[in-house]
């Protein structure tokens, strides 16, 4: 048996050796790095996100709120006793705002689920009309449709959309946008019976 001399044995890598190590994690290093990069950049996304899905949340929940009647809730003396448009003693209630009414009033707000129809806003307020801090770059719009809903009549039942679209998307073609939709049922008058 041949017996290895002292200096072999206390051997280091070779040049070459050492040259693949460092190639080798230099590769593994930049793959990684480049994990870490796409993840920072990545990360505001969930973010918008988050606050279009409260910024649609809120919307609708304001919206589904409203009362659904076939007269004007706020000048229309039948509207707790018209079983139809045409039980209205001065105005009916038609999809979009009646003149003059606005979210934000002051003198005469939205007063029925059909006013929100068509509404939109860029740049997120609250109903006193004061800006919503940190959200001046989203854009918020509203359609409300009469549609049957399983045994409800379409003049009974309106489907609500709000649409939400982030900071920085097209607004004409968002490719990021944030829709909800709910439902909204007539609850006035009591049906007889």
């Amino acid at each position: 048996m041949q017996r290895m001399s002292p200096l072999r044995l206390h051997r280091g890598l070779t040049l070459i050796e050492l040259l693949m190590f460092i190639v080798v994690v230099g590769i593994a290093l930049a793959a990684m790095l480049r994990v870490f990069v796409s993840a920072t950049t990545a990360s505001a996304d969930p973010i918008i996100r988050r606050q279009q899905l409260a910024i649609a949340e809120s919307l609708l929940r304001e919206v589904q709120l409203m009362p659904f009647t076939w007269c004007d809730p706020t000048s229309d003396a039948n509207v707790e006793t018209a079983t139809s448009a045409a039980g209205c003693a001065s105005l009916a209630e038609a999809s979009g705002p009646e003149a003059g009414q606005t979210r934000y009033g002051p003198s005469s707000y939205f007063d029925n689920v059909n006013d929100y129809d068509g509404f939109s806003m860029t740049g997120i307020r609250d109903l006193s009309n004061a800006a919503v801090s940190g959200l001046s770059g989203y854009t918020a719009s509203v359609t409300v449709v009469p549609t049957a809903l399983e045994t409800l009549a379409a003049a009974e039942a309106l489907l609500i959309t709000v649409t939400v679209i982030a900071p920085g998307d097209n607004v004409s073609n968002p490719k990021d946008a944030i829709r909800l939709q709910g439902w909204r049922t007539r609850y006035a008058p009591q049906s007889p019976f």
